[in-house]
């Protein structure tokens, strides 16, 4: 039987009124769901009211407003003494360990980071507390330099202004996967009573780790840079532009760019000082189109770059943690780098200096995302080290890498197509920061040999082989029609058997030679058991591989439902020698995918 909303409704004004001892209180929330329900507005409360936003390996993330399905203070008590009850009971010495807790700029940031510490306080856990805004990556740098027992981050990442987030770090530093993501949530239910909890700075006793570890992060990064005891960083001519989306990212950039030894950027004042307005940007994502790169030349961090007679722009999303760039070529056009591309420009620097290391080559190993290009595993093939995928995200990026280093490789590099790259063995997470001036010394180092960013990634193209990508999305807001579409997908032409499914064999003139579902855990590739090597992924996803039949061109196609959107993504790389081949194929297999394997029209799917 369904509860009632009425029910729900008061089960949230219950528990939403223990939270009003708290000081300062948020009265909002309550005040809401008492006015929609005394205006009678059910079709809101439904909304709001009839599913609890789902914690999961991503923690929460969602739109900031009163009830179970979104953001807000008792949301937050909720969810931290749900974690702290876990980590209590799973972590060994949890208490005296503690937790390390960080918050972004955006509204009701800082409010829930002291909402966090004072629930982790009440049951004597101690609390590493950043004073002021960080960028995301100092939580999980603080966890492993403190041995802490989780880290908790309060920022909603790349999301519209309305949104925010909470982070959840294991003890190894690492976002959290799989059992714990259910093992917290499960927790949650069983702490859904409020503690009594106080929030003031004098009842809450935390330890300002602030101070040291920032310094400890920047000396950190400074250990990577390889040229900044030269000349080289110093006596840079090149110009940036940098741009941190009203974001947290500017002041790290700049200490960064300092412990780099280079010349100080040149910011985009419009975007400089954190903002949780986001006034010039509808969607603070530089991964998305019409953000820093628009379609049409108006950008203010291209209109800076160019009234400064800059070569590239730097960008980093508002927590600092995925990094963008574009360079502008000789006749002043510019080139915007794909997260494909710019991994493959780190992975090719991570290579020299391991190359140069003269230590063996097959103890070095880095980690992408099965979506992200295959370039990285052609790199591997060709060059002897070990290249490991991985489902999407940097909880599994993180852990594949801790999985190496116990396995006895190195792994200082890994990345995801979605402008995330990690660096080094102090944090198994993003971080945009680092990858600003990984991206900035490299490129420094190519125009003292008369290169740039572009004419070398054309090198590695020459040397590795030809691939490009074209990523997008379906949108569809009906989970049932999500859903039959990929049954359709998994029994084409209605030949499937109750243990056998059956995929389509062709596309755009390609045969298809491999078919992973990681969603049924079925691999074409893999016989007799057909079980994939990569676990099990949430909600559908689809991997295909396909080739010419003289194998000269071969594509690489990924269909996967998103987690937090109504979206059916898919990523789809080309590679081979002819690069205009390769160019000509992947319009038509996009148009295929579209009409043929989506019925995109049929199914009144979305595009952007």
């Amino acid at each position: 039987m369904s509860v009632s909303l009425e029910s729900l409704v008061q089960e949230w004004l219950r528990l939403d009124k223990f939270s009003s001892f708290l000081e300062p209180y948020n009265k909002s929330t309550r005040a809401d769901i008492q006015a929609l329900w005394d205006e009678g507005n059910t079709e809101e409360l439904e909304k709001r009211m009839r599913t609890r936003i789902e914690f999961g390996t991503a923690g929460l993330r969602g739109k900031m407003e009163a009830g179970w399905s979104g953001m807000n203070d008792l949301i937050i008590i909720q969810a931290s003494q749900g974690l702290c009850a876990y980590v209590l009971a799973n972590v060994r010495d949890a208490s005296t360990r503690g937790v390390v807790i960080g918050h972004d700029h955006r509204y009701n940031s800082e409010r829930w980071s002291k909402l966090t510490a004072a629930v982790f306080s009440s049951k004597q856990v101690r609390v590493y507390m950043y004073r002021g805004l960080v960028h995301t990556p100092l939580v999980p740098f603080g966890v492993k330099r403190l041995n802490a027992a989780c880290g908790v981050m309060i920022t909603g990442d790349h999301n519209p202004k309305e949104d925010n987030g909470y982070k959840v770090y294991w003890e190894n530093a690492v976002q959290i996967i799989g059992p714990h993501d259910s093992g917290i949530s499960d927790s949650i239910s069983a702490n859904f009573e409020p503690w009594n909890l106080t929030l003031t700075n004098e009842s809450t006793p935390c330890v300002d780790c602030t101070e040291e570890m920032r310094g400890a992060y920047f000396d950190n990064l400074a250990t990577q840079s390889l040229t900044r005891f030269v000349t080289i960083n110093a006596d840079a001519k090149i110009k940036f532009v940098n741009s941190s989306m009203h974001g947290v990212g500017d002041i790290f950039v700049q200490k960064a760019f300092e412990m780099f030894g280079f010349p100080p950027f040149i910011p985009v004042k419009e975007q400089q000082i954190p903002d949780p307005e986001f006034p010039t940007v509808s969607y603070p994502n530089p991964e998305e189109t019409g953000v820093l790169f628009p379609r049409y030349f108006q950008d203010l961090a291209m209109r800076t770059a160019d009234s400064e007679d800059a070569t590239y722009v730097l960008a980093q999303d508002p927590d600092a943690d995925r990094f963008s760039a574009a360079e502008r070529g000789p006749n002043g056009d510019w080139t915007v780098f794909t997260g494909d591309q710019l991994g493959v420009l780190f992975a090719a620097r991570v290579l020299d200096t391991y190359k140069s290391s003269g230590k063996p080559m097959n103890q070095l190993a880095m980690v992408a995302s099965t979506v992200s290009s295959k370039m990285i595993e052609a790199m591997a093939q060709y060059e002897g080290f070990k290249f490991v995928d991985c489902l999407t995200g940097f909880k599994y990026i993180g852990n594949t890498a801790l999985d190496l280093v116990r396995d006895g490789f190195e792994a200082p590099f890994g990345y995801e197509e979605a402008i995330g790259f990690m660096f080094g063995s102090n944090i198994r997470d993003k971080d945009g920061v680092a990858a600003t001036v990984h991206f900035v010394e490299l490129v420094t180092s190519l125009h003292r040999q008369g290169k740039t960013a572009g004419t070398y990634l054309q090198e590695l193209y020459t040397r590795y082989g030809y691939f490009e990508s074209s990523n997008s999305y379906f949108i569809c807001s009906d989970p049932p029609t999500v859903d039959k579409i990929f049954a359709r997908i998994r029994n084409y032409d209605n030949a499937a058997t109750a243990v056998t499914p059956h995929f389509p064999v062709e596309i755009a003139g390609l045969k298809v030679t491999r078919v992973v579902d990681l969603t049924l855990g079925y691999d074409t590739g893999n016989p007799p058991t057909h079980k994939p090597s990569l676990p099990l992924s949430f909600g559908h996803m689809i991997q295909f591989r396909a080739e010419s039949s003289g194998g000269g061109t071969k594509i690489v196609l990924t269909i996967r439902t998103s987690g937090t959107e109504p979206k059916i993504k898919y990523y789809l790389e080309g590679s081979g020698t002819d690069p205009t081949e390769v160019g000509r194929l992947l319009p038509k297999v996009v148009v295929e995918l579209r009409n043929t394997w989506m019925e995109a029209k049929k199914n009144n799917l979305g595009m952007p």
